[in-house]
């Protein structure tokens, strides 16, 4: 179970994409120790700290980790998302000395970037988020970045992307903004420049790149092992704590009061947790017949109430989206394969090879 703290409301920047209900509220010590001791179950428990902006409360960052390890050393792993303007060379030497993950938001391209995440006075923050991002890799090479694909900039995806790796990033993950304006000629724009990237990707494990590339890795797992669902699991595998202490399924639900789970001193509504699931669970109408159903986001309960208002129906441009980008994977996973590609095997057929990945490189260092 991950448990997703939104330590603040608040945030320093207006992204123009952005889901999240931006307020004033804060979480308190009390109310983060509380949703800690009745929603963290099991041995091993991530612990996400999310807004907002969280870096606006880092020092309450601290203190939630120093309260955990004194209960329970060892038992915890820590995770912030960050916009990157506040990520300082002193916040990145605590986060290492204490072991805290640093996951950032970068959309790439200048242009792509600055059309989009901008200051509160419209401003874009590429220069800022580019030099925290450099930062950050000195510190962490295989620190996640995580990119929002819009329509309006659809244009600069195979430019945002390979950019970013020669930036030094190893983990991208990319996120479509579904409730964007998506047109028929955004979507063709942007197959061209999905097709652009899968000779580019091949390239990348040909030549042993060890680049993660969300949109394609990620299908080609799917493939390997259909029995993986793509399910979310709504509420099962994470919940969100929002600022006054309720309880939600996932971080797009939190302020809404309809989805609430329960409070951090309550606990979890068990009943109405397992409402929730049992009606994202169900099969969809419109995808009885696809080839796909079992592998696509169909059933993931946040992306279709942010662009539908239902958990139960399905934005049209997840199948467009979906039908676009699993053949261009699969292609590229039966080539790989044929080539028995000794990157292409490890990663998608070997489930020690992060483990392995990891010991490699620490003695090429």
């Amino acid at each position: 179970m991950h448990l997703t703290l939104h330590l603040t409301d608040r945030c320093n920047l207006a992204c123009r994409y952005c889901y999240a209900r931006h307020g004033t509220a804060d979480m308190s010590f009390a109310t983060a120790c509380a949703a800690i001791e009745k929603c963290a179950t099991g041995p091993d428990c991530g612990i996400v700290f999310f807004g907002g902006e969280p870096l606006l409360r880092a020092p309450l960052m601290w203190q939630i980790m120093d309260w955990c390890e004194a209960r329970r050393p060892g038992r915890f792993h820590y995770k912030v998302t960050t916009n990157g303007t506040l990520l300082d060379e002193a916040f990145l030497d605590e986060a290492v000395r204490r072991g805290l993950h640093v996951a950032l938001s970068h959309d790439g391209a200048r242009e792509a970037h600055d059309a989009f995440r901008v200051d509160s006075a419209g401003g874009g923050t590429f220069e800022i988020v580019d030099a925290a991002l450099a930062r950050l890799l000195e510190r962490r090479p295989y620190s996640p970045v995580l990119a929002t694909v819009n329509p309006a900039t659809a244009g600069c995806l195979a430019e945002s992307v390979q950019g970013l790796q020669a930036k030094g990033v190893q983990y991208l993950i990319l996120s479509m903004n579904f409730a964007g304006a998506w047109t028929d000629a955004a979507l063709k724009t942007l197959e061209k420049e999905f097709r652009k990237l899968v000779d580019w990707h091949e390239e990348n494990y040909r030549k042993e790149r060890k680049f993660y590339f969300s949109p394609f890795d990620k299908r080609i797992a799917s493939r390997v092992f259909p029995e993986r669902s793509n399910s979310c699991r709504l509420g099962m595998r994470q919940i969100s704590v929002g600022p006054d202490g309720r309880l939600f399924p996932c971080v797009q639900f939190v302020g809404r009061d309809e989805y609430a789970i329960g409070t951090a001193a309550t606990g979890i509504d068990e009943p109405r947790r397992e409402a929730l699931y049992r009606c994202n669970e169900r099969d969809k109408p419109e995808c009885a017949g696809c080839a796909l159903e079992r592998r696509c986001h169909n059933k993931c309960g946040c992306l279709n109430l942010q662009t539908t208002g239902s958990l139960e129906r399905i934005p049209a441009v997840l199948c467009e989206y979906e039908r676009m980008v699993f053949p261009l994977a699969d292609r590229l996973a039966t080539r790989l394969y044929r080539a028995r590609n000794a990157l292409f095997l490890q990663r998608h057929y070997n489930p020690a090879f992060p483990i392995l990945s990891f010991l490699e490189d620490l003695g090429a260092s």
